[in-house]
Formats: C-alpha cells, structure tokens, sequence
C-alpha cells in the first residue's frame, strides 16, 4: 500500500545547539534507512517550514505506524496519512512509455 504522509516537526525552542544538531543527524540517518529498505519512496521539503510531504510504502496501516513511529523526532510531530493509489494518468504513461520520468 502507498501512503501520502504529511509531518509537521515542532522543535522546543529553547534546545541547545548540540541537541538539536544530534536529533536531526539521527533523524536523517533512519530516514536513509528507510529509503533503503523501500518504506520511504520519496520526500518533498515545505518551503520555510520544519515539515515535509512524503510517499510511503508499506503493507498495512500497523506497519506504516511502526515505521513513522520509529522516527527519532517521532514525539515532536504532527503526522496526517492519505492512502494513495496510481492516477489513470500515471498508468496510461507506463503503459506507454515505461516509468515516468524522475522529478
């Protein structure tokens, strides 16, 4: 199943540097995890926000929980989910010419 996620991360504001600084490497090193093992299928930034829309891949509701859950800045974030299926338009390109091209 493919899933829409959209995170919105609410930082304390008061965290040392150096706090700040080893949550974002941890969160960036689970997020390359997950890239690699296929759950994470693409992520858009949001433009002046610490937020981000993504596509996720996952065989359930549960197991998509898990994986967001495992997150390192899981506690700080707001998280909504849309299930999502392929547009008609998406499956008449493949049908046509292959995988669509990248972004």
């Amino acid at each position: 199943m493919l899933f829409m996620v959209n995170i919105v991360v609410r930082l304390p504001s008061d965290w040392p540097k150096d706090k700040l600084d080893a949550l974002v490497k941890a969160e960036t090193a689970q997020g390359m995890q997950f890239v690699e093992e296929g759950k994470l299928k693409r992520i858009f930034r949001v433009v002046g926000q610490r937020a981000n829309f993504s596509i996720w891949e996952a065989a359930s509701p549960e197991e998509l929980h898990a994986t967001l859950t495992a997150l390192p800045m899981h506690p700080y974030m707001d998280v909504s989910v849309t299930p999502i299926i392929k547009h008609t338009t998406t499956e008449a390109w493949e049908a046509a010419h292959g995988a669509m091209p990248p972004f």
